[in-house]
């Protein structure tokens, strides 16, 4: 062999060293990636779901702010005395009928057991006197709260002409229905507010000794939603008119089978209004489309989403939307890669940390309007500057591939530096979608216990119900004595005044005067 024949040889050999290098690399860079997804899977499988930071004291380790050359002013020192050392508080006993620290409310029926002792029942019972009692106070159960209520009508004859007459059996919320108000009430609250499915309200009623079919409460949790439709859909009218909205999206199974044991993917569409009104609807896809026919020309304000591409390109074609993102997402992003790149998601943590630190500040002083947005200038805006400068100082290493899990949260939060800045000049909206994250909670909660929903009309009524349930939440209005009251007015109210039946306008006009359920009214009478 010539050595001309050597060095093709050898350039040759190099040449495949080269690919294979390039290919061990790649699959490298994939197995970091799918060992970054496996443990993002595990943490949400089995670990924790915090993403708090510890803080650290700036004399321990300096503020990365000065080394950006950005000076963010100091946040005013709290007016407040001297702090003595902390002392380890004994837990208050105030209000309480036991040590044990058990209260309770007026509401709550008490039964006395009396207890005498040997000295009252003898012959000598006369030689005591009773001067006063100790009480003992338990906590006790029965195995059901459920009463059949029995409504008791006299049949009347007139003695002259012998006719006879019943006194009418008084209303019920729907017609034909062995279902009082009050369990319907109950029944929804139980699925929709603590998840409980039907099938299993449906045995606790058979261990009571209760008989009625699951297809029964089916059918009673669909008229119900039935008479609430237009309550929650004056709700969902009523938040259009907000100019900051914000809006998600979270899957959920429904409708037909698309294979064996599977179900159809749907997602439920949450919309959260200024009124602090919260309104749920469902859709078979979450494609543009879904938010098109949402909002249409519904809805022009202030749009707050997460970083999900649909919603820019909708505020890109309507002129009167303003789109803002989250600054939690791109937070997250970070966060999730804290093991792979720990020292520069430190870093990133730590300067987003400071926007979040004015924020508190701002927002514990209840600024609203022109001195929310003067603050946020003063406060905010240079840590968001911050950030950028330590975002645009991190693309220019030497050691970033396209590949690097840094680049990918890079480019997602500078991809959004107009919309994440949204909030500086917009007092009105808040930093992050985290109140409509912890709004629509009972979604993928309830996924965990009633799974999935059989029809796309069973998912709609899902959506009824749980607008007007997580609304009530967060107005401060029992979500029973809600139902109860609205069920039995809904059916008299006239329809151009359905808005005063939302749990908001409720909780001004009825609140105080509810309607409650016969069971509420007067105590039973026992059956001879």
């Amino acid at each position: 062999m010539t050595f001309a024949e050597l060095a093709a040889q050898n350039q040759h050999l190099e040449a495949e060293i080269g690919e294979l290098r390039d290919a061990l690399r790649a699959r490298e860079e994939r197995l970091d990636e799918l060992e970054r997804k496996l443990a993002w899977f595990q943490r949400q499988t089995f670990g924790t779901k915090s993403e708090k930071r510890t803080w650290v004291d700036p004399a321990i380790q300096p503020s990365l702010l000065a080394d950006l050359g950005v000076a963010v002013p100091e946040l005013p020192d709290e007016e407040e005395a001297p702090r003595a050392k902390a002392k380890r508080r004994k837990k208050s006993r105030q209000d309480t009928v036991t040590e044990e620290g058990l209260r309770f409310g007026p509401d709550i029926p008490v039964e006395v057991i009396e207890i005498l002792p040997d000295e009252l029942k003898g012959p000598h019972a006369d030689d005591y006197e009773v001067i006063s009692f100790k009480s003992t106070f338990r906590l006790a159960q029965r195995p059901g709260s459920h009463v059949v209520i029995e409504v008791r009508r006299p049949v009347i004859k007139h003695k002259a002409t012998g006719k006879l007459k019943t006194t009418p059996a008084p209303p019920n919320v729907l017609e034909r229905s062995v279902a009082d108000v009050s369990f319907l009430a109950g029944m929804l609250v139980d699925k929709f507010g603590y998840h409980l499915p039907l099938y299993r309200q449906h045995q606790r009623l058979l261990a009571n000794g209760i008989q009625l079919s699951r297809g029964s409460l089916t059918a009673l949790v669909a008229r119900s939603a039935q008479l609430l439709a237009p309550i929650a859909q004056a709700q969902l009218e009523h938040i259009f008119t907000s100019r900051v909205l914000a809006m998600d999206e979270t899957h959920i199974k429904a409708g037909r089978m698309i294979g064996k044991h599977k179900m159809h993917p749907g997602y439920f569409w949450p919309l959260y209004g200024e009124a602090d009104e919260v309104s749920f609807t469902f859709a078979n896809s979450r494609g543009q489309q879904v938010i098109q026919g949402l909002l249409g020309d519904h809805f022009e304000g202030i749009l707050l989403t997460d970083g999900y591409k649909v919603y820019e390109r909708h505020a890109k074609t309507h002129a009167g939307v303003v789109h803002a993102q989250c600054w939690a997402h791109a937070r997250r992003k970070f966060h999730d890669i804290k093991d792979k790149e720990p020292k520069a998601t430190a870093e990133a943590l730590s300067l987003i940390g400071v926007i979040y630190e004015q924020e508190a500040w701002i927002r514990k002083r209840k600024l609203e309007g022109p001195a929310k947005r003067e603050a946020r200038q003063i406060y905010c805006a240079p840590a968001v500057e911050a950030f950028w400068k330590w975002c645009d100082h991190q693309c220019h290493r030497l050691d970033l591939t396209p590949s690097h899990p840094l680049t990918a949260a890079l480019k997602y939060a500078m991809a959004r530096r107009e919309a994440l800045e949204v909030f500086l000049r917009e007092p009105d909206v808040q930093v992050d979608t985290n109140h409509l994250e912890r709004s629509l909670r009972p979604i993928p909660m309830g996924r965990r216990n009633w799974l999935f929903c059989w029809t796309e009309v069973g998912a709609e009524y899902v959506a009824t119900i749980q607008s007007l349930l997580v609304t009530c939440r967060l107005q401060g209005v029992d979500p029973y004595t809600y139902l109860v009251d609205v069920l039995q007015r809904v059916g008299s109210h006239p329809a151009r005044e359905v808005a005063d039946l939302t749990p908001r306008r409720w909780k001004a006009l009825f609140a105080g005067d509810p309607l409650r359920s016969v069971i509420d009214k007067r105590p039973a009478v026992p059956t001879p």
